[in-house]
């Protein structure tokens, strides 16, 4: 099983169907937060949906081209991160997060953003990762310009919200831009 200590508080662990009523409820107090960029919350709406998730999360991770876990601070899960899909051909890796609404402003995603990072290039050997987020979601845009991703353009209409699109930016970095 996957688990990966990021610091004294932080860590990274697969997400198991176990972790499906505590994803879920995760989810429900913070269903209004997430909704405004997640397409997925309104699909949402029992525990089995959130172990239909899990259960297509461990396909991927069997299949080895995706790497989705819970994020536990403090012994808490707290969110969702991980490689929503890893393209091996190419050794690209793309990152993906979400957190509850009562966890952010501690950093939290940005370490764990980073973490990712480390292990794609050290650990997986790729040679990229990119992480996109919409246009206005400046909370997740932050989080790859901290670390220092380059953007490296947009995509019109990139993702179907609800009842509207919203446009994507890409961020990039290069294993051996990662660090310097």
């Amino acid at each position: 099983m996957f688990v990966h200590k990021i610091d004294g508080d932080l860590s990274l662990k697969l997400i198991d169907v176990r972790d499906a009523e505590r994803v879920f409820e995760l989810t429900e107090n913070s269903r209004d937060y997430l909704r405004e960029w997640l397409p997925w919350v309104d699909n949402t709406v029992k525990v089995e949906d959130t172990k239909a998730f899990i259960q297509s999360c461990l396909k991927g991770f069997a299949d080895n081209n995706s790497l989705n876990a819970v994020i536990l601070y403090k012994d808490e899960i707290v969110g969702v991160a991980g490689y929503n899909s890893i393209d091996w051909s190419n050794k690209i890796a793309y990152i993906g997060y979400w957190l509850g609404a009562d966890y952010q402003g501690n950093g939290i995603m940005t370490r764990v953003a980073k973490a990712l990072t480390d292990y794609a290039f050290e650990e997986l050997k790729l040679n990229k990762v990119e992480i996109r987020a919409a246009v206005d979601n400046k909370k997740s845009r932050n989080v790859p310009e901290r670390l220092g991703f380059v953007e490296e353009g947009h995509i019109r209409s990139g993702e179907w919200i609800y009842d509207h699109y919203v446009d994507h930016v890409v961020y990039g970095v290069l294993a051996d831009e990662w660090g310097r």
